[in-house]
């Protein structure tokens, strides 16, 4: 069938709302539980009956629409996310160098989106996901602007025969994910004779995931970055600017210029600047638009004099009982590095605490960095797979005296691991505790980027 108009589409895609899987699939193609994309085949032979393809043309041609069956998940803390990026076409390398943005093969294909949600859950088969929500979507004016720009950079590694060096971190919102079965999934590129893996055009899952807040929770993001801005400044230069005016002036004159309560010592006190920087004054940063689709999480960075943070730098509690049973694939602190950009608001010391106790913080500049593939397939792997090791052998937990105190030691890997992560304490204090998947009680424990390494990061 012919679809004359958006409207008339999204009606029929509405029409399965509700609906199961199960109650769909007419051709009974779910019986073949081997077969990843059979959720989307569903759709398209049993709802809209039409035979599938790996047509460089949308799906709905008449419109130009490409009709997308995505995931979505419940969290823990009852949060509603994308479960996964939604990947899009395969690069073809030889042929995409050849194109503009407005020729290329991601525009011509996935310009508009039917997207239809549907709710995943881990104890269900995939006869009863059902479809949640169906949407039609055209990329706002502001994202397209960054969309673009995220498109030439992938185009630009390729152009310098670096298409085997490609990486999701590379962009915001618009990646090149990997797209293969395995690490053979190679193609040849144009300029260079080292075959690249085969990537995809996806949008993050980040991105997917604001779509989720914004058209199923019907939540309110703010955008600072306006279309106009972006269409002259990249995201990188259009933060940079924010912030520069401030660049050497300490917290409490920022604060004062901004018309903020300063709290030194109050979590709230840096994000409440960020806000203000960007003129969004009193928005939470998850609820800034560009925050959210790109999962940027700031980061406050406070230097000696020495150009190397007095500490290192702390992440969430482990969960060991998840960590001891996930591949490193699947690992959170993996998907966590690769999936995160950090905008870290770095501010600095002029004086040693000894000499001054009440010496002044200065705002140096920020930094918007993302961890290299490269670390996290080498060290963080090292500390997940050594972790992993000691929770299977079992930790070597000791009480030593020092002075009056008992204090709880481990073999943990310490800042000397391996020059960039470790693992150490993060509780409340000595009394909270967690037990290990081996039934031994330990103190809550962190990861942590060891401040040298991260003092590095900053001179880059």
């Amino acid at each position: 069938m012919l679809y004359k108009t958006d409207n008339e589409l999204l009606n029929k895609a509405r029409e399965a709302e509700g609906k199961t899987f199960g109650q769909i699939d007419i051709y009974n193609r779910l019986s073949n539980r081997k077969s990843k994309g059979s959720l989307g085949q569903v759709i398209e032979e049993s709802f809209f009956g039409y035979k599938i393809n790996s047509d460089a043309r949308p799906d709905f041609e008449e419109l130009g629409v490409e009709l997308k069956v995505t995931p979505i998940k419940t969290n823990k803390n009852g949060s509603l996310s994308a479960k996964e990026r939604l990947v899009l076409n395969i690069i073809n390398y030889m042929e995409e160098v050849k194109t503009t943005f407005k020729t290329s093969s991601f525009w011509e294909k996935n310009q508009k989106l039917l997207l239809m949600f549907y709710e995943w859950t881990p104890d269900k088969e995939r006869d009863d996901y059902y479809i949640n929500k169906s949407i039609l979507y055209s990329y706002p004016d502001a994202d397209l602007e960054i969309i673009k720009n995220d498109w030439e950079t992938i185009l630009n590694k390729i152009k310098q025969g670096k298409a085997h060096e490609l990486s999701e971190g590379d962009t915001i919102y618009l990646g090149a994910c990997t797209k293969g079965s395995n690490k053979n999934s190679l193609r040849p590129q144009p300029f260079s004779e080292i075959p690249a893996m085969q990537r995809a055009y996806s949008l993050k899952q980040s991105y997917m995931t604001a779509l989720v807040r914004q058209h199923i929770k019907q939540e309110n993001l703010v955008n600072f970055a306006k279309a106009t801005d972006l269409q002259n400044k990249s995201f990188h230069d259009l933060l940079n600017e924010k912030f520069s005016p401030y660049i050497g002036l300490t917290d409490d004159e920022i604060s004062r210029e901004l018309n903020i309560k300063y709290n030194k010592g109050s979590k709230s006190f840096i994000p409440q600047i960020i806000s203000a920087l960007l003129g969004i004054k009193g928005t939470k940063l998850d609820n800034i638009a560009e925050f959210a689709k790109a999962n940027i999480q700031f980061k406050t960075v406070r230097l000696e004099p020495n150009g190397i943070p007095k500490e290192s730098m702390s992440f969430e509690n482990i969960d060991f009982n998840q960590w001891k049973n996930e591949t490193w694939e699947g690992s959170y602190i993996r998907n966590r590095f690769y999936e995160t950009k950090f905008l870290f608001i770095i501010f600095e010391y002029n004086e040693l605490k000894k000499d001054n106790p009440n010496r002044k913080l200065f705002l140096k500049g920020i930094k918007l960095w993302n961890m290299p593939e490269e670390t996290i397939e080498s060290k963080i792997k090292e500390l997940w797979i050594e972790v992993n090791k000691l929770l299977n052998s079992g930790l070597k937990i000791e009480y030593v005296k020092r002075g009056k105190k008992l204090v709880e030691t481990n073999n943990f890997p310490k800042s000397s691991f391996n020059g960039v992560t470790h693992i150490r304490p993060k509780g409340r204090d000595g009394n909270d505790k967690v037990q290990l998947p081996n039934g031994q009680i330990i103190t809550k424990q962190c990861y942590w980027l060891n401040n040298t390494y991260v003092s590095e990061i900053i001179k880059d």
